[in-house]
């Protein structure tokens, strides 16, 4: 059945979770260990908390921390009070954050003291309350808070004596307001319902085949769309025993893999190359890992393959979507050739339709039409009519290719693409293209200014530990295994490439300049 028609809304999914998966383990986090029945009681509280500080249907509530248990435990309580979720970047500064919060209109913000060094309290502060009318209250989720903040521990006690009970939310009520990624610009705030949230994560969990008793580690940030709802909302759907991970570092995924017998583990390429490449793997039992789940333009056959052969991982699925879609566009399905899974992002989801403008075969922008768009940008009236054709298509922004079985190539973002002595060049195939040499361990182009062609490209470039590779023998290698326009004419070597915190590298970053 259809998620949106079986649960019906977010916290109908977590009743059915805490009453079918009882005894189940729901949440591992460092030595705290909670069932689905003990997570129940906790969102139950939480609503009650809500409701206790005034906390109505529609009104949005923020969210500005790392993966945890309170994370889950807050935003689910808020989501089952009938509050709209506003889930902040956890790379924000204090006047990002502001800037979200203002336009968002948050009443209430769930945030943590201090996260990789920054402390969000004090930049709140920095910000000003002047500039933030609607927010009536912030809670640390922490044991201590500074004057006029509330400890996590004083919020859930105003909701002591009261049922929790969920507010009357269905599925066309909104559920939650994710801003963009703002890589290319402002961000804007897609809002999505709780029906739109529970058909494609329950599609996404049977595309995918998590059941129960997977053990599902959840790297990706809650503050996106695929760390949220493809990790807590489809755990919830299966039973899957979830553990937040609040920062990357490979080292502690490979420990909590080998520790808690992780079964699934969903991730950007660079997660899963640093995997495979780390030196002390084999001291890890992986054997448990069955399930990964990768996105991006850039996926290279050789991960597949590897996943594959060195980790034994049964299962290795691409997908491609944004915020405006729910998250989720297309996906590979289960036995799909190797092939196909790392060169493109799979076929529609059922419910969905998705067409290239272009000639077949040939790179245009990804529209995409169906269940999953978006009801618009939160009080942004120009920008929604932007992005949605009056026949509800949605414009993704994305170039793609579509081949014979429908399969969709995402090529690249349309502003990424730049003109070669007039020839279109898309960075993220070059960067496939690139991605097979040997010694590349990680690349990105950009495109930038040349006074006899307009624009050239220019690689930055991670070899592979040991390479002794020069830009001359990449350079070399390009011209023999790509078109001449496509040859990077620059290349500069660097430890890593800048990544924000859902995984995207920030090429304004390498550009050094900002985009608009």
């Amino acid at each position: 059945m259809r998620g949106d028609m079986e649960w019906g809304s977010i916290p109908g999914l977590v009743r059915y979770a805490a009453e079918r998966y009882a005894d189940a383990e729901a949440v591992v986090e460092g030595r705290t260990r909670i069932s689905y029945a003990d997570l129940g009681e906790r969102v139950s509280r939480s609503t009650a908390a809500c409701l206790a500080h005034g906390i109505r249907p529609g009104d949005r509530v923020a969210i500005w921390a790392p993966n945890s248990l309170d994370w889950i435990v807050a935003a689910l309580g808020a989501v089952s009070a009938g509050a709209v979720l506003v889930p902040l970047n956890t790379r924000f500064k204090g006047t990002e954050a502001a800037d979200v919060l203002r336009r968002s209109g948050a009443r209430l913000l769930f945030v943590t003291g201090t996260f990789l060094g920054t402390s969000y309290v004090a930049s709140l502060r920095r910000a000003g309350p002047a500039s933030l009318p609607a927010l009536e209250r912030v809670v640390v989720l922490a044991d201590d808070a500074p004057d006029f903040f509330t400890t996590w521990k004083d919020f859930l006690a105003a909701g002591e004596g009261l049922a929790g009970d969920p507010a009357d939310v269905g599925p066309s009520s909104p559920s939650d307001i994710v801003y963009t990624s703002g890589t290319t610009g402002s961000p804007k705030g897609a809002v999505i319902t709780h029906g739109q949230t529970l058909r494609a994560y329950g599609i996404w969990s049977d595309l995918a085949g998590l059941r129960p008793g997977d053990r599902y580690l959840i790297v990706n940030p809650f503050f996106h769309t695929f760390g949220w709802k493809a990790g807590v909302i489809a755990s919830l759907m299966r039973g899957a025993t979830m553990i937040p991970q609040p920062v990357f570092t490979v080292d502690t995924v490979l420990a909590n893999v080998a520790a808690e017998g992780v079964s699934v583990l969903p991730g950007p390429p660079t997660l899963l190359q640093s995997l495979l490449d780390h030196p002390s793997r084999g001291a890890f039992d992986l054997s448990a890992l069955r399930l990964v789940v990768t996105g991006a333009a850039v996926v290279p056959l050789r991960l597949v393959e590897r996943l594959r052969s060195e980790l034994g991982v049964a299962t290795v699925l691409t997908a491609y979507g944004l915020s405006e879609a729910s998250g989720i566009v297309t996906m590979c399905r289960r036995g799909d050739d190797p092939a196909v899974i790392a060169s493109t992002s799979g076929r529609a989801i059922p419910g969905t339709e998705v067409r290239v403008e272009a000639p077949p075969g040939e790179p245009g922008e990804i529209l995409v039409r169906g269940f999953n768009v978006m009801r618009g940008y939160w009080q942004d009236t120009a920008a929604t009519a932007e992005a949605l054709t009056p026949d509800g298509w949605l414009r993704t922004g994305d170039v793609g290719v579509l081949d014979a079985a429908g399969n969709l190539r995402v090529t690249d973002r349309i502003k990424d693409m730049y003109i070669v002595g007039g020839f279109n060049a898309y960075p993220a195939e070059i960067e496939q293209l690139l991605g097979l040499h040997p010694d590349v361990a990680d690349v990105a182009v950009v495109g930038v200014p040349d006074a006899r062609l307009g624009e050239v490209g220019r690689a930055y470039v991670v070899r592979r530990p040991g390479s002794v590779l020069t830009a001359d023998d990449l350079m070399a290698w390009s011209r023999r295994e790509m078109a001449n326009y496509k040859v990077p004419r620059s290349v500069e070597f660097v430890a890593e490439l800048p990544r924000n915190a859902s995984g995207k590298v920030v090429k304004r970053a390498l550009r050094g300049t900002p985009e608009t």
